[in-house]
């Protein structure tokens, strides 16, 4: 059986499509590998290219429209990945929002989660890695 595609965060998106900055390559990398994501991440990307990239609406839409064709089934918001997003957000400290991409990995059956903003090796729960692709090998 093979594993499911790693979950990504809000940063990969952003650094693949709309922020020209030394990390996309490596964030369109993973992009191409059509990980999974969740409304979440999606909201947060236009949220971002709004406010503080202050990209026009019609560029969102369709970065949007591109990232939704190599992830084509974002992972919804539920109640039960919110009370679990709560519980690890009490439990880890992590910030709500952060908890809910790390929630949504969870019940995605993701085994690694890419991202910048967290504790990079962290394993939540025993099944969840927490990778920084961005970081220099050691």
């Amino acid at each position: 059986m093979t594993p499911p595609p790693p979950f990504l965060d809000t940063n990969v998106l952003l650094y693949a499509s709309l922020q020209p900055d030394p990390r996309s390559e490596a964030a369109r990398a993973l992009l191409a590998q059509r990980g999974t994501i969740s409304v979440q991440v999606l909201n947060e990307f236009a949220n971002v290219a709004a406010r503080k990239l202050r990209r026009p609406w019609p560029e969102i839409t369709r970065a949007l429209a591109a990232i939704r064709v190599l992830c084509p089934a974002p992972r919804p918001l539920t109640l039960a990945i919110h009370e679990a997003g709560l519980a690890l957000a009490a439990r880890t400290g992590y910030q709500l929002y952060d908890a809910m991409i790390i929630a949504a990995a969870l019940e995605a059956g993701c085994t690694i989660l890419f991202s910048e903003d967290l504790h990079h090796g962290q394993v939540i729960d025993g099944r969840l890695t927490i990778r920084n692709p961005f970081r220099a090998p050691a």
